[in-house]
């Protein structure tokens, strides 16, 4: 299979290809127009407030007009008064009246002025706090995990890591999609908006620093270019990609991923598993679809096992990981387990919650 050049690819036609940059999370989110609204609702009750104090006490008050102190003479007196302008035509004569406006009225002007100016502070210093955030978030970001793509596939793999403790402040999304960048945020990742075969949108989500990177575009060809970028900008992280063709799983791998999973053969052998026998099908549904009934996890052999069999453990294993070799539970090779040896076992999902520091369920496809 033929694959098209990284400049054919960055010229598709598509909107979301545009870089933007580094979207942090956010705890409440609200838009501008209904923060301005909010203040303008609570600074209009404030002068309310103050305009039916005003006209309670009318008799406290004089006009230079010299009619007395009516509703719209309140209001009037309540708009100077809490906007500073103070034109001096309605004045407290009154001891209550002063008494009122010292104690609750310029209490009340106080607030006014701190919703107004509030207003405008927040939106002048909304830049800063963003690069202070964003700033901050760059030098405390180590051995984090890169998610390209925020699909079916990126959500599940992101599910997965966080099952193992992984906190979400340590995950970082990349993807072209505006839409799918904010959905990651609202779920409490951070998130990158752009072509993550460029290396300017990766080295923007901190790939060189990142301790694994998880592929999981929906083209094939675009997944060959982030693995070369990736690779190139961090050589010692381990990359899993996720490729729909089989015969693109090697050039995959040559271009620098740990891993590929082939996610269209191994739906093709679930499907065709599922014929044969439909409840060894059920079986390995379960074990694909993260914490429910059956999860596979990998887990350090503990010393109470080293010098004993695979069969011996207490826990079912399928696979002993020694060295750079997956080893299946009847390979003679395994013989004794020892220290350094990992075991691929199978549990129950409740138990994947309580796992033991070092245990981590494997990905799911």
């Amino acid at each position: 299979m033929k694959l098209p050049g990284r400049d054919a690819i960055a010229r598709q036609p598509d909107e979301h290809l545009v870089t933007q940059r580094v979207q942090l999370p956010r705890k409440v989110i609200e838009r501008p127009i209904q923060q301005v609204a909010k203040r303008l609702t609570m600074a209009l009750l404030l002068l309310a407030a103050t305009a039916l104090i005003v006209w309670a006490d009318g008799d406290g008050y004089h006009d230079n007009a010299g009619d007395g102190i009516s509703l719209l003479d309140a209001l009037y007196y309540a708009t100077v008064t809490l906007s500073t302008t103070g034109y001096g035509d309605i004045t407290p004569v009154s001891d209550f009246a002063r008494l009122t406006n010292v104690f609750v009225i310029t209490p009340l002007r106080v607030l006014f002025l701190i919703i107004l100016v509030g207003t405008t502070l927040e939106v002048l210093t909304e830049r800063t706090r963003e690069e202070w955030r964003l700033n901050r978030w760059k030098a405390t970001l180590r051995d984090h995990t890169v998610v390209v793509g925020f699909g079916t596939k990126g959500r599940s793999a992101i599910q997965t890591v966080c099952a193992t403790g992984l906190k979400k402040e340590q995950v970082v999304v990349v993807d072209p999609s505006a839409k799918a960048v904010e959905a990651a945020t609202a779920e409490g990742y951070a998130g990158v908006v752009g072509d993550a075969t460029r290396s300017d949108v990766l080295l923007r989500a901190e790939v060189h620093k990142a301790r694994q990177i998880i592929i999981a575009t929906q083209r094939d060809d675009t997944a060959v270019l982030v693995a070369l970028t990736a690779r190139q900008l961090n050589r010692g992280a381990k990359i899993v990609a996720a490729v729909r063709e089989e015969e693109n799983a090697p050039l995959l791998k040559q271009s620098g991923a740990d891993a590929v999973i082939t996610s269209a053969s191994a739906a093709g052998r679930l499907l065709g598993l599922s014929v044969l026998s439909p409840a060894a099908g059920m079986v390995m549904e379960d074990l694909i679809q993260q914490g429910s009934g059956l999860d596979i996890v990998e887990r350090p052999v503990v010393k109470a096992e080293v010098g004993c069999g695979v069969r011996d453990t207490d826990d079912l294993v399928v696979s002993v990981v020694r060295g750079h070799r997956v080893l299946g539970y009847d390979d003679p090779a395994i013989g004794a387990l020892q220290l350094t040896d990992r075991l691929i076992t199978i549990v129950r999902a409740t138990a994947v919650t309580q796992l033991a520091p070092g245990v981590r369920p494997l990905p799911h496809d």
